[in-house]
């Protein structure tokens, strides 16, 4: 999956700036993209359409943290392997190990660098696939 072109990119992101850098981006490279402004509303969407081939998940959203929503996607089978990515101002010393260690597939720091989101992407999704 290293063509952007072929990704179906799930954004769930509460702020429409962050949203819309990160549609920007992915519309240049040809993905599809489809955008979930909170928690439950990705459950609903991962429930009634086709599977995504990686979700952004910002970590602090109202109502379901990235954090919450992620639990909630790794204890169902369907979606126990999907490619989670942490997209968050969370840049402190120790927040991307504490992201990891909780189970993301990967952690891009606001503010998003956009030279270098689809390669950083392309590298976690290669990543993941060597872990099924």
């Amino acid at each position: 999956m290293s063509d952007p072109s072929d990704w179906r990119v799930l954004i769930v992101d509460d702020d429409p700036d962050n949203v819309g850098v990160l549609e920007l981006v992915l519309a240049f490279h040809n993905a599809t993209t489809r955008i979930a402004t909170s928690g439950q509303e990705c459950l609903d969407i991962l429930l009634a359409e086709e599977i995504p081939t990686l979700l952004l998940v910002d970590i602090q959203m109202p109502g379901m943290t990235g954090y919450e929503l992620l639990g909630r996607i790794r204890s169902n089978a369907a979606w126990r392997d999907l490619p989670v990515v942490a997209v968050t101002a969370h840049a402190m010393r120790g927040d991307a190990d504490r992201i990891m260690r909780a189970g993301f597939d990967g952690y891009i720091s606001k503010p998003v660098d956009v030279a270098s989101l689809v390669d950083n992407l392309q590298g976690i999704l290669e990543a993941s696939e060597t872990h099924e």
